[in-house]
């Protein structure tokens, strides 16, 4: 007969398996669900829902008694103030477990043992991602054509045509300062055979009266 020994001993001692229900419990709490078999989601079912009415009462004596049972800060943190006041109108039934079939392997059963209301949340959480950020449009370099400067007002003058009017002006300049020189030189040969031409007919009349003064 087998009076008072409800629950299932999961092949564990009692020490081992109320520290692996401690433990399924507040990664259930943490992550919002957990994927384990059947007979461990059974078992650890009871043990949240009496975690979670403590949390609805929200006083200090009912979170000593979970920290006592769950052992973990962050859980019990998260359980009384996020699971607690969602559930301050619900009484019971506080998680659900749906079958997902069977595990590779040992061919046993799995299931997914998670809060009520949870998916409602993950579809309103897919629904309000953030797009990210459109990157700015890249800047194309352009390159000047003759074209794209035909295609300027004529009162702008480009660039190209700026630099090669300074490059003209230097050129004509040098030229200039070439031309100088070369035309003193030659101005002077010019007044050189002026004076030799102007020396030689006085001479020629020098001579042409001497003549005449013997006749």
């Amino acid at each position: 007969m087998r009076h008072q020994k409800a629950g299932r001993k999961l092949s564990r001692r009692k020490a081992h398996r109320t520290a692996m229900l401690a433990n399924l419990a507040a990664s259930l709490i943490k992550n919002g669900s957990v994927r384990t078999t059947d007979a461990k989601a059974k078992e650890v079912r009871p043990f949240v829902e009496k975690m979670v009415t403590f949390s609805r009462r929200g006083d200090l004596h009912s979170r000593r008694i979970v920290l006592s049972r769950l052992k973990n800060i962050a859980a019990v943190k998260k359980l009384f103030e996020e699971i607690g006041p969602r559930y301050v109108n619900r009484f019971g039934g506080y998680t659900r477990i749906v079958k997902l079939g069977f595990r590779h392997g040992d061919n046993s059963p799995i299931s997914l043992i998670e809060f009520v209301g949870e998916e409602i949340e993950k579809k309103t959480s897919k629904k309000t991602k953030t797009k990210p950020a459109k990157k700015p449009p890249k800047t194309e370099k352009f390159s000047v054509t003759s074209e794209a400067i035909e295609s300027r007002p004529s009162d702008e003058k480009p660039e190209e045509t700026v630099e090669t009017s300074h490059v003209e002006e230097k050129i004509e300049s040098t030229e200039e300062v070439e031309k100088e020189p070369a035309e003193a030189a030659a101005e002077s040969e010019k007044e050189e055979k002026a004076d030799d031409q102007a020396e030689s007919t006085q001479e020629s009349d020098a001579e042409t009266a001497e003549d005449k003064n013997e006749e």
